[in-house]
């Protein structure tokens, strides 16, 4: 079959098996996406179980986040070196193997551990995941409706994760919300050598060592600021001196990649205005969309006091609609362009965000949740689909990992930026409203509007980015 599957990367049309390469590749995808959602509704369980304080509880999360936001630039550019397949494969049998540790954990210090190998091992599988799907649909009208699946699948995650680790811990227990992983990766590592023929490597050339340790640490430590900068406060000993070490090590990055004979992120990749305008947005989709899901979450399960399951059901409409507007994107994509459809993609989801942020503290789900759901759902489903696209369109062959890599880089960073600085902003609100004698349930739904309003401005600005970019172009095909 393998010889059949050969000339996908010269012309996709010719290959009857690029679908169901593409289902193996959106899977593995699903799987990081959903990985960052799922085990929230299981840790009041897992901390009860291994004895863990609320402090340490946010750490099962930013043991992932870290190491997947810090080391997606060097996996993308391995897999460009390696073999695109090849750091797939690795980086799917690391993150299924940390998943069996991580539900055999029988203490906080296990935990975190496979928690950071998981997010390496997301770190390496997803840029090189979607350098494949752009390499298997070079043509591209098939890109686009690759990439609208793509999309769908990433934006079903991150709606699915409140349900599924709902129903799992409800179930099985939360050791059941890492093992789901296993089976599926299983499949995806039987499957990809059948469906996809084995990359030629990279050019051979020495990596950037320096670069990719500076980026890597700067990244850690910016993250690593903002993640703990609610807990200790932003003026904290702890949160400045992180951002410092961001700040130093970020700037040293910029300045050895200018200067580096093989750098790690040619900066010279931001001259292409798609690439440029797309990570802006995915950055600006990241910090709306981390925010949605965790402030809906909460606002449902503390103020209107769903369980745990309940809460997850009813973003079965969100996601419905989501997965329903990725099959129309490609066709608006070739109607008016990538850039257009982004934009009012991020239009539609900043409108049902700030209907969203009228919801009162005895809302129900039919009048006041059911409609901002749907909306945001297409704007959601429209925003992952074009951003994606806008990113990685133009880009050549050998920086395909790179550029997926930044994609991936730039949503994880700003969800943890949106998350942080969202989070902050409704507690500041929440604290204002208690004073002023407001009952709990009416100021923590202030304190959550504040969040959907905070996430439609990262809707707003960014349509506007996607815009101005476009417009200063020089070269409308690369902007369109």
């Amino acid at each position: 079959m393998n010889s059949m599957v050969q000339p996908a990367i010269a012309n996709s049309r010719t290959i009857p098996y690029r679908w169901w390469a593409l289902i193996a590749l959106a899977l593995a995808q699903f799987l990081v996406v959903l990985d960052a959602s799922i085990v929230n509704i299981a840790l009041p369980s897992l901390g009860s179980e291994l004895h863990l304080s609320t402090n340490t509880l946010s750490w099962v999360i930013t043991a992932y986040v870290l190491p997947f936001g810090g080391l997606l630039l060097l996996g993308g550019r391995l897999s460009d070196r390696f073999g695109h397949r090849k750091l797939f494969m690795i980086g799917v049998a690391g993150f299924a193997l940390a998943s069996a540790a991580a539900g055999l954990a029988t203490s906080g210090a296990w935990l975190l551990a496979a928690r950071a190998i998981q997010g390496a091992s997301a770190a390496l599988l997803a840029p090189a995941a979607l350098a494949l799907v752009t390499k298997l649909f070079p043509d591209p009208q098939d890109r686009a409706k690759a990439l609208g699946i793509w999309g769908a699948v990433a934006g079903v995650g991150s709606a699915a994760g409140v349900l599924l680790g709902g129903l799992l811990t409800a179930s099985l227990g939360w050791s059941s919300v890492f093992y789901v992983n296993v089976p599926v990766a299983a499949l995806v590592l039987a499957a990809v050598p059948f469906l996809i023929v084995k990359d030629s490597l990279g050019e051979r050339v020495s990596l950037d060592v320096p670069g990719s340790a500076s980026v890597t640490a700067g990244i850690v430590a910016l993250v690593a600021a903002l993640s703990g900068a609610e807990q200790v406060g932003w003026t904290a000993p702890q949160t400045l001196v992180l951002a410092g070490l961001a700040v130093v090590l970020l700037g040293s990055f910029i300045f050895l990649e200018k200067r580096a004979s093989n750098p790690l992120m040619p900066l010279g990749i931001f001259r292409n205005k798609s690439v440029t305008g797309g990570n802006l947005a995915m950055f600006l989709i990241g910090g709306a969309t981390t925010g949605l899901f965790f402030a809906l979450s909460v606002y449902m399960q503390q103020v209107l006091h769903y369980d745990a399951l309940k809460a997850g059901l009813t973003q079965l409409p969100l996601a419905g609609a989501l997965v329903a507007i990725a099959g129309v994107v490609p066709a608006a994509v070739k109607a008016i362009g990538t850039r257009k459809t982004l934009a009012a993609s991020l239009t539609l989801l900043a409108a049902g965000l700030i209907w969203l942020s009228f919801s009162p503290s005895d809302a129900t789900f039919a009048a006041n949740l059911l409609g901002p759901s749907i909306l945001i759902g297409i704007g959601l489903g429209g925003a992952f689909v074009s951003g994606t696209e806008l990113a990685v369109n133009g880009v050549a062959e050998g920086e395909a990992g790179l550029a997926s890599g930044l994609v991936n880089t730039s949503q994880q960073i700003g969800g943890a930026i949106g998350l942080a600085v969202l989070t902050t902003a409704a507690s500041s609100r929440i604290d204002r409203l208690l004073g002023r004698g407001a009952a709990e349930a009416q100021a923590m739904t202030g304190g959550f509007s504040w969040v959907f309003l905070g996430a439609a401005a990262f809707a707003v600005i960014g349509a506007i980015v996607v815009l101005a970019i476009g417009r200063s172009s020089s070269s409308s095909k690369v902007s369109d």
